[in-house]
């Protein structure tokens, strides 16, 4: 027996939003994303109020979050309608669901194959996830009074928004004050540790996320590249750059090749590569559903071949970092172990353990976890180029004008300590 629908205390009927909801589960599948669909639903349907779109987004990724319990229920009505019960259940006790139906149910089989599935990591997926942004410098104290709703996290910058308000029609938003960007991805930016006056390449930048977060702890001052293989990812890349008035970047087409678009060399590479985002599935449920088995191995030779087009392009002394919002072993150890194992020329860099509550040691490689982290799943590794291992006298004169002095140090790449914090965050 299903109970009573809830009144609805929005301006829409709710047989629309549920059609609504229904009309995105009808038409999502693995080449149209649901988020992307959900999008374009709820672009089209521009007259719902915020509450309307916002409860048929929550019966969206409910439902794909507990797919595997609707298998005999009838009709996607009743699929939603029980997925609701699910969560709020879930909510009350998370330990309401035996563990042996998580690891049945929670995730494709195929999962167990190629990492490690533990219960707190099942059960973090079917938590409703929370929303991270990152303040720009010097915004955090006006920002906690205009905007509300924030809480601080361990990570300098980053806070947790709990309020109820589409922060994207925010008037704080259209001001390029803060960014929407998951607590792991911001975190990815500091273990780089750009300074002031670097020359550093965002190689897989996307819509430029963390290319931003690079110029900003750059202060202005030096320059990032952002490639992307998507020539409407580089044009969103500039929107948001233009807003938040960001003018030390530069982006440009690369398709991930051997040939670059630009002949300096770099104090510092990121590759935020591709991936299967199994570190995403609890923000992004419908992708549990999508992603195969062959997806891993093909991204995973996609990762290494990423890794060895831009290596060339590390000065000596200068930083590689590698990261996925994943957590297989195929596209993170074993992509490591590859790149080292071809690649003496680059030496390891210890990473600093960024996680409050434990004793300051570092790490070869970093494996969050979204238990741990409260948002995404990430791994995380980085060498520093030998100075002895240098390229060719006229590739340094083409990069004369981008040498800032002595690179990091090479036993700790996070930088200063007072970067991350070791108290818990604020209540």
């Amino acid at each position: 027996m299903h109970r009573s629908p809830r009144p609805f205390t929005g301006i829409e009927p709710e047989e629309l939003l549920l059609s609504l909801a229904v009309e995105v589960i009808e038409n999502a599948d693995r080449e149209h994303p649901a988020d992307r669909v959900l999008r374009e639903v709820l672009h089209r349907e521009a007259q719902l109020s915020q509450p309307g779109a916002a409860r048929v987004s929550r019966w969206v990724f409910q439902y794909y979050r507990w797919r595997g319990w609707l298998k005999n229920e009838r009709g996607l009505l009743r699929k939603i309608r029980k997925a609701e019960e699910l969560a709020e259940r879930f909510e009350k006790n998370p330990f309401s669901l035996r563990a042996e139906a998580l690891r049945a149910k929670a995730v494709p089989s195929w999962v167990h194959e190629v990492m490690d599935v533990s219960d707190a990591w099942l059960r973090s997926l079917q938590r409703e996830p929370k929303l991270f942004i990152r303040v720009r410098p010097g915004q955090g104290r006006e920002l906690v009074e205009s905007l509300g709703h924030l809480r601080k996290t361990w990570l300098p910058d980053a806070y947790v928004y709990e309020g109820r308000r589409d922060l994207f029609r925010t008037h704080e938003f259209a001001q390029g004050r803060f960014e929407i960007q998951d607590i792991t991805s911001q975190l990815v930016g500091h273990l780089c540790a750009p300074r002031p006056g670097e020359l550093w390449w965002d190689a897989c930048a996307g819509e430029g996320g963390k290319t931003l977060h690079l110029a900003d702890l750059m202060q202005g001052r030096g320059q990032v590249w952002a490639t992307d293989t998507a020539q409407w990812r580089l044009e969103r890349l500039r929107r948001r750059a233009a807003r938040a008035q960001v003018q030390n970047y530069q982006a440009a087409h690369w398709d991930g090749g051997p040939e670059r678009p630009m002949s300096v060399l770099f104090d510092g590479v990121l590759v935020d590569a591709p991936c299967s985002g199994v570190g995403t599935w609890g923000r992004n449920p419908h992708a549990r559903w999508t992603t195969q088995l062959q997806d891993v191995h093909e991204l995973a030779a996609l990762q290494r071949r990423l890794l060895e087009h831009v290596a060339p392009a590390v000065k000596p002394g200068g930083r590689l970092i590698y990261a996925v919002c994943t957590l297989t072993r195929p596209e993170t150890i074993e992509v490591v172990n590859a790149f080292q194992g071809a690649h003496p020329e680059f030496e390891p860099l210890p990473l600093r353990w960024p996680l409050p509550g434990l004793p300051d040691w570092s790490t070869p490689t970093l494996l969050l976890w979204p238990q741990d982290t409260d948002g995404n799943g990430m791994f995380i590794a980085a060498w520093r180029r030998r100075k002895d291992a240098g390229p060719a006298p006229a590739q340094l004169e083409r990069n004369r004008s981008s040498q800032p002095g002595e690179p990091a140090s090479s036993q700790t790449l996070l930088g200063p300590a007072e970067r991350i914090s070791t108290e818990l965050p604020e209540k």
